[in-house]
């Protein structure tokens, strides 16, 4: 039987031994150059490009807004994912190319081991590992079912924008969390000494405590009033 393989440059050197022959010699800018192999020899060479989706740089512009750092974590050659990055706002210091699917659940945990928290966006099989390493695994809708089974958030339109929007959203209502616990704390460490010194009479510490809950309840709701 003869050996038939497809891939990139470091599978022409394994099942050549010498490697990309003179005429497949070459690049694009942001294209990926993918080799078939028969019988250790090259016959053919497939140039291929990814396009950014028409909101990508403007949903990391807004990622980047919220203060957090963006990166590129791709499979391709480094001359396409930079290419690619460059397209949508993101410097060439925070793109990690030519990774397999196990290496990119690695550069995740390298990521958490320096003390980074790390949210990892991806949609396709081989995003799969490094969104279930991630500290946050956000899955796009569109995406395969293995990255929708492991994602702990899951993007329902395939919209870059709305990860930011997640983000701002999980800020805010973290927000109203810390509020609701700190107004609620604060009626009970004001008015239980007080009820307990019979300072103020039962019936007004049982009307406070309905007020604190109610106060509560209205800060929760003012969430719907946000907008991402």
């Amino acid at each position: 039987p003869v050996e038939v393989g497809f891939g990139n440059g470091r599978l022409v050197a394994r099942l050549t031994g010498s490697g990309v022959p003179a005429w497949a010699e070459g690049s694009a800018p942001g294209a990926t150059d993918m080799y078939l192999v028969r019988g250790g020899t090259v016959v053919a060479r497939v140039r291929a490009a990814d396009e950014p989706k028409p909101t990508a740089a403007e949903g990391v512009a807004a990622l980047e807004a919220l203060g957090l750092r963006v990166m590129l974590l791709s499979g391709d050659g480094r001359a396409a994912a930079e290419g690619v990055a460059s397209l949508v706002g993101i410097g060439p210091d925070n793109v990690v190319a030519e990774v397999l699917p196990g290496d990119k659940a690695e550069v995740v945990e390298g990521l958490r081991a320096s003390g980074e928290k790390v949210c990892m966006v991806g949609d396709g099989i081989n995003d799969t590992p490094a969104l279930a390493t991630a500290d946050i695994g956000i899955a796009m809708g569109a995406g395969s079912d293995a990255a929708l089974e492991v994602g702990q958030v899951v993007i329902m339109h395939d919209d870059v924008r709305d990860v930011a929007r997640a983000v701002s959203l999980s800020r805010a209502t973290m927000r109203k969390i810390r509020q609701n616990f700190a107004w609620a704390l604060g009626y009970n460490c004001l008015l239980i000494p007080l009820a307990c010194l019979g300072i103020i009479a039962p019936e007004v510490s049982g009307a406070a405590m309905a007020l604190s809950s109610v106060s509560v309840v209205s800060n929760s709701l003012l969430l719907k009033r946000w907008r991402g």
